[in-house]
């Protein structure tokens, strides 16, 4: 372990074990490494405790690899607030996928992605819809920046349909698109038909799916560490 991964240190609000809820890589196992500090506050967040940039503790990179390597998976969902913030948040990426770990940032879509982008990273930004009230924060430069393998997620409420609409026309994501529902605020079904209204509009819906935050259907959703 270098020298430099013993002095670098990064705010952490927890660090656990559990599956992924939501995305491409929902159901599976994977290490949490939430961090804190986040620069939007949307209506809908879930980790407000996690906002902060006081929250948490400060954890060195190698004192997080140890901590991690307790746990029997490859994957790692490195999350927030909003992860990308930190002053060192890349050298976690980068330390993260150096000692072979398979990498899921997820991330709001006002921080550049473009340099935690690379092999073994998979990128899972958020589109900020009208109805979180943060969506003039959004870099237009991180959308055109997703790769196939990446994914965009759009948090909706019925009333965001529309804007979600002219945004996938505008963009034309070659990445994953997902749609999820503002828990409590729209009914999953309604986003089927969303999807269908746009494969009928000509739209290619290949990778398009609609997701449910499934951790929040299987524990209590204000449980944390889950």
């Amino acid at each position: 372990m270098s020298e430099r991964n013993k002095e670098i240190k990064v705010r952490v609000n927890e660090i656990f074990f559990s599956i992924d809820g939501e995305g491409r890589t929902t159901g599976g196992l994977a290490i949490f490494i939430r961090l804190s500090g986040c620069n939007l506050r949307c209506s809908y967040c879930d980790t407000e405790y996690a906002l902060s940039m006081k929250a948490g503790k400060e954890m060195t990179i190698e004192e997080i690899l140890l901590e991690i390597k307790k746990y029997s998976t490859r994957h790692v969902t490195l999350t927030g607030g909003e992860p990308l913030l930190q002053a060192h948040s890349l050298d976690l990426v980068k330390a993260l996928v150096g000692a072979g770990y398979l990498l899921n940032i997820e991330t709001n879509g006002a921080v550049d992605i473009r340099p935690a982008q690379r092999e073994g990273v998979m990128i899972t930004l958020d589109y900020k819809c009208p109805a979180s009230g943060m969506e003039g924060k959004m870099l237009p430069e991180n959308f055109k920046a997703l790769r196939e393998e990446d994914l965009v997620k759009f948090v909706c409420e019925t009333s965001d349909l529309p804007r979600v609409k002219e945004v996938v026309k505008e963009y034309q994501f070659s990445s994953y698109v997902y749609f999820s529902p503002v828990f409590g605020k729209i009914r999953p079904e309604e986003l089927v038909e969303f999807l269908k209204e746009l494969a009928a509009e000509g739209i290619d819906t290949e990778k398009f799916r609609v997701g449910l935050q499934i951790h929040k259907v299987i524990w209590d959703p204000n449980l944390r560490g889950v």
